[in-house]
């Protein structure tokens, strides 16, 4: 069970930093630049992100707490 919950939860995180990382290069390079070459680092990043989302967990958690006690 911990494996299916492991890639759901990868693949969820992997499609949300996609679509923040395609939308992200469509306004910084410009229409054409953006999305017809931003899908491929924005897959890049979301794999990235998808495999190494506990991590990002972490310093999620731990950067709220930090904003929280200053």
């Amino acid at each position: 069970m911990d494996a299916e919950v492991y890639e759901v939860v990868a693949k969820i995180t992997g499609f949300i930093v996609f679509i923040g990382c395609y939308i992200y290069c469509i306004a910084s390079y410009g229409f054409l630049l953006g999305v017809g070459l931003g899908w491929l680092p924005s897959l890049i990043v979301a794999v990235i992100a998808g495999a190494l989302w506990p991590l990002l967990a972490l310093v999620a958690i731990f950067g709220a707490l930090y904003l929280l006690k200053h």
